[in-house]
């Protein structure tokens, strides 16, 4: 099965909108949501459509698993974290158990 890129990048543009302030989701889990729907997909195609296509969406509330930010804008994502009341740990990381959001499609969104 092939999946169409503007559709898959849309899904996970979609995914990140549905985290809520304060909250954050990971490139795995977006992927698994994604894919679930398009039948394909991982976290480095997800990182890859936020690293072209991110910048209009909390792109800050996409994280690696272990609760890092993204790897270039690590300075950025922590002020926002700050402004929206983030967990973080004392390491400067996303506490990923108290802050982890499952990313979602509505289902107006599911086709």
């Amino acid at each position: 099965m092939s999946i169409d890129p503007e559709e898959y990048a849309e899904r996970v543009l979609q995914c990140v909108e549905s985290v809520p302030r304060g909250r954050v989701t990971t490139y795995g889990a977006i992927a698994e949501v994604v894919g679930e729907l398009l039948g394909g997909g991982g976290p480095r195609q997800v990182g890859s459509v936020m690293s072209t296509q991110g910048g209009a969406v909390a792109w800050w509330r996409v994280v690696h698993a272990d609760g890092s930010p993204p790897t270039c804008h690590d300075g950025e994502a922590r002020q926002a974290y700050l402004e929206e009341g983030t967990p973080l740990r004392p390491s400067g990381k996303v506490d990923m158990a108290r802050a982890f959001s499952r990313p979602r499609l509505g289902p107006h969104l599911e086709t």
